[in-house]
Protein backbone atom coordinates (compact mmCIF):
# COMPACT_ATOMS: atom_id res chain seq x y z
CA UNK A 1 0.00 0.00 0.00
CA UNK A 2 3.33 2.22 0.69
CA UNK A 3 4.50 1.57 -2.67
CA UNK A 4 1.01 2.40 -4.56
CA UNK A 5 0.94 5.80 -2.75
CA UNK A 6 4.44 6.67 -3.04
CA UNK A 7 4.25 6.07 -6.88
CA UNK A 8 0.99 7.52 -6.78
CA UNK A 9 2.66 11.16 -5.81
CA UNK A 10 5.93 10.60 -7.52
CA UNK A 11 3.55 10.06 -10.80
CA UNK A 12 1.73 13.43 -9.91
CA UNK A 13 4.56 14.88 -9.53
CA UNK A 14 6.23 13.69 -12.62
CA UNK A 15 3.01 15.31 -14.11
CA UNK A 16 2.83 18.58 -12.62
CA UNK A 17 6.44 19.05 -13.32
CA UNK A 18 5.99 18.43 -17.16
CA UNK A 19 3.00 20.81 -17.38
CA UNK A 20 5.09 23.20 -16.11
CA UNK A 21 7.66 22.73 -18.66
CA UNK A 22 5.51 22.56 -21.54
CA UNK A 23 3.73 25.72 -20.42
CA UNK A 24 7.54 27.61 -20.55
CA UNK A 25 7.03 28.18 -24.35
CA UNK A 26 3.99 29.98 -23.93
CA UNK A 27 5.48 32.40 -21.56
CA UNK A 28 8.10 33.00 -24.03
CA UNK A 29 5.69 33.09 -26.83
CA UNK A 30 3.37 35.07 -25.01
CA UNK A 31 2.82 38.75 -26.13
CA UNK A 32 4.70 41.63 -24.82
CA UNK A 33 3.38 44.15 -22.61
CA UNK A 34 2.26 46.67 -24.05
CA UNK A 35 1.78 49.46 -21.86
CA UNK A 36 -1.28 52.13 -20.89
CA UNK A 37 -3.95 52.13 -23.60
CA UNK A 38 -4.04 55.31 -26.52
CA UNK A 39 -6.80 56.86 -24.20
CA UNK A 40 -4.84 57.12 -20.83
CA UNK A 41 -1.86 58.57 -22.77
CA UNK A 42 -4.16 61.24 -24.52
CA UNK A 43 -5.52 62.01 -21.01
CA UNK A 44 -2.44 62.50 -19.36
CA UNK A 45 -0.98 64.58 -22.04
CA UNK A 46 -3.91 66.70 -22.98
CA UNK A 47 -4.04 67.37 -18.78
CA UNK A 48 -0.32 68.27 -18.73
CA UNK A 49 -0.70 70.32 -21.97
CA UNK A 50 -3.87 72.09 -19.76
CA UNK A 51 -2.07 72.91 -16.48
CA UNK A 52 1.33 74.25 -18.55
CA UNK A 53 -0.90 76.05 -21.07
CA UNK A 54 1.08 74.39 -24.12
CA UNK A 55 -0.25 71.88 -27.09
CA UNK A 56 0.28 67.95 -27.22
CA UNK A 57 2.65 66.98 -30.35
CA UNK A 58 1.55 63.63 -30.30
CA UNK A 59 4.20 60.71 -32.38
CA UNK A 60 2.91 57.55 -33.69
CA UNK A 61 6.06 55.24 -34.47
CA UNK A 62 7.57 51.53 -33.90
CA UNK A 63 11.05 50.78 -32.01
CA UNK A 64 12.26 49.46 -35.29
CA UNK A 65 11.90 52.79 -36.72
CA UNK A 66 14.80 54.77 -37.80
CA UNK A 67 13.17 57.96 -38.33
CA UNK A 68 11.37 57.59 -35.21
CA UNK A 69 15.04 57.04 -34.27
CA UNK A 70 15.61 60.27 -35.35
CA UNK A 71 12.53 62.36 -34.15
CA UNK A 72 13.27 60.94 -30.43
CA UNK A 73 17.08 62.11 -30.79
CA UNK A 74 16.15 65.67 -31.79
CA UNK A 75 13.81 65.73 -28.74
CA UNK A 76 16.92 64.48 -26.30
CA UNK A 77 18.91 67.15 -27.99
CA UNK A 78 19.14 69.53 -24.76
CA UNK A 79 19.25 73.14 -26.30
CA UNK A 80 15.82 71.65 -29.04
CA UNK A 81 14.34 70.43 -26.27
CA UNK A 82 14.23 73.51 -24.21
CA UNK A 83 12.84 75.33 -27.06
CA UNK A 84 10.04 72.74 -27.62
CA UNK A 85 9.17 71.45 -24.59
CA UNK A 86 8.38 75.28 -23.62
CA UNK A 87 5.44 75.06 -26.79
CA UNK A 88 4.37 71.22 -25.84
CA UNK A 89 4.18 68.27 -23.98
CA UNK A 90 5.10 65.21 -25.82
CA UNK A 91 3.61 61.75 -26.38
CA UNK A 92 4.42 58.83 -28.27
CA UNK A 93 2.39 56.33 -28.97
CA UNK A 94 3.87 52.54 -30.83
CA UNK A 95 1.23 51.71 -33.95
CA UNK A 96 3.89 49.71 -36.11
CA UNK A 97 5.03 47.19 -34.27
CA UNK A 98 5.62 44.03 -36.06
CA UNK A 99 2.79 41.21 -35.28
CA UNK A 100 5.78 38.42 -34.77
CA UNK A 101 7.91 41.01 -32.36
CA UNK A 102 7.75 38.81 -29.14
CA UNK A 103 9.28 42.32 -27.45
CA UNK A 104 7.33 45.15 -28.71
CA UNK A 105 3.39 45.76 -28.73
CA UNK A 106 1.22 48.82 -30.07
CA UNK A 107 -0.25 50.88 -28.02
CA UNK A 108 -3.65 49.83 -27.02
CA UNK A 109 -6.21 51.64 -29.24
CA UNK A 110 -3.14 53.21 -31.35
CA UNK A 111 -3.90 52.92 -34.17
CA UNK A 112 -7.31 53.35 -34.22
CA UNK A 113 -6.63 56.93 -32.78
CA UNK A 114 -4.02 56.85 -35.17
CA UNK A 115 -5.83 56.32 -38.19
CA UNK A 116 -9.08 58.76 -37.03
CA UNK A 117 -5.87 61.61 -36.90
CA UNK A 118 -5.84 60.66 -40.90
CA UNK A 119 -2.66 59.17 -40.37
CA UNK A 120 -3.69 55.47 -41.97
CA UNK A 121 -1.09 54.40 -44.17
CA UNK A 122 1.26 57.65 -43.34
CA UNK A 123 4.66 55.47 -42.57
CA UNK A 124 6.49 56.70 -39.03
CA UNK A 125 6.82 58.83 -37.61
CA UNK A 126 3.50 60.47 -38.29
CA UNK A 127 3.60 63.60 -36.23
CA UNK A 128 0.08 65.42 -34.87
CA UNK A 129 -0.12 68.68 -32.82
CA UNK A 130 -3.38 68.74 -30.65
CA UNK A 131 -4.19 71.76 -28.70
CA UNK A 132 -4.71 70.53 -25.18
CA UNK A 133 -8.26 69.29 -25.69
CA UNK A 134 -6.85 66.85 -28.02
CA UNK A 135 -8.64 68.84 -31.18
CA UNK A 136 -6.09 68.47 -34.10
CA UNK A 137 -3.96 71.81 -34.86
CA UNK A 138 -2.02 70.25 -37.64
CA UNK A 139 -0.43 67.07 -38.82
CA UNK A 140 2.81 66.21 -40.60
CA UNK A 141 1.40 65.41 -44.01
CA UNK A 142 2.64 68.41 -46.19
CA UNK A 143 0.88 69.33 -49.54
CA UNK A 144 2.66 67.22 -52.43
CA UNK A 145 1.58 67.61 -55.88
CA UNK A 146 3.07 64.70 -57.15
CA UNK A 147 1.53 62.46 -54.57
CA UNK A 148 -1.43 60.70 -55.83
CA UNK A 149 -3.07 61.79 -52.33
CA UNK A 150 -1.40 65.39 -52.87
CA UNK A 151 0.10 64.96 -49.25
CA UNK A 152 3.43 63.22 -48.15
CA UNK A 153 4.51 62.32 -44.96
CA UNK A 154 7.61 64.21 -43.76
CA UNK A 155 8.43 61.98 -40.87
CA UNK A 156 11.43 63.01 -39.69
CA UNK A 157 12.62 66.18 -41.39
CA UNK A 158 15.42 65.72 -43.93
CA UNK A 159 14.73 66.93 -46.83
CA UNK A 160 14.49 70.95 -47.27
CA UNK A 161 10.80 70.59 -47.79
CA UNK A 162 10.34 68.67 -45.05
CA UNK A 163 11.99 71.33 -42.87
CA UNK A 164 10.02 73.63 -44.34
CA UNK A 165 6.70 71.98 -43.26
CA UNK A 166 7.71 71.33 -39.97
CA UNK A 167 8.28 74.60 -39.11
CA UNK A 168 4.99 75.77 -40.46
CA UNK A 169 3.96 72.82 -37.92
CA UNK A 170 5.78 74.78 -35.47
CA UNK A 171 4.50 78.28 -36.60
CA UNK A 172 0.75 76.73 -36.42
CA UNK A 173 1.11 74.66 -33.34
CA UNK A 174 3.30 77.29 -31.62
CA UNK A 175 1.82 80.30 -32.21
CA UNK A 176 4.10 82.18 -29.49
CA UNK A 177 7.39 80.81 -30.45
CA UNK A 178 9.95 83.32 -30.88
CA UNK A 179 11.61 83.59 -34.22
CA UNK A 180 15.06 83.06 -32.73
CA UNK A 181 13.78 80.05 -31.49
CA UNK A 182 12.62 78.81 -34.74
CA UNK A 183 15.26 79.81 -36.23
CA UNK A 184 17.20 77.34 -33.92
CA UNK A 185 15.19 74.69 -34.75
CA UNK A 186 15.40 75.43 -38.12
CA UNK A 187 19.03 75.78 -38.18
CA UNK A 188 19.46 72.49 -36.40
CA UNK A 189 17.26 70.14 -38.70
CA UNK A 190 19.15 72.05 -41.65
CA UNK A 191 22.60 70.76 -39.90
CA UNK A 192 21.45 67.20 -38.96
CA UNK A 193 19.79 66.74 -42.33
CA UNK A 194 23.11 67.46 -43.81
CA UNK A 195 25.01 64.82 -41.49
CA UNK A 196 22.43 62.25 -42.13
CA UNK A 197 22.48 62.57 -46.25
CA UNK A 198 26.24 62.10 -45.96
CA UNK A 199 26.16 59.67 -43.21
Amino acid sequence: MQIRYFLSVRLIRSIAVMAALAAMPLLVLAAPVAGPSAAVILHRAEAKARAGHRNIMLEFGASWCVNCKLYHRMLEEPALHGILSRAFVFASMDTGEMPNDRQHANTPGGVALENSLGGKGAGWPFLVILNPEGKEIVNSYRPDAKSKTDRANIGYPVLPQEVDWFMTMLRRGAPSMSPQDRSWVRAWLTAEAKKIQQG
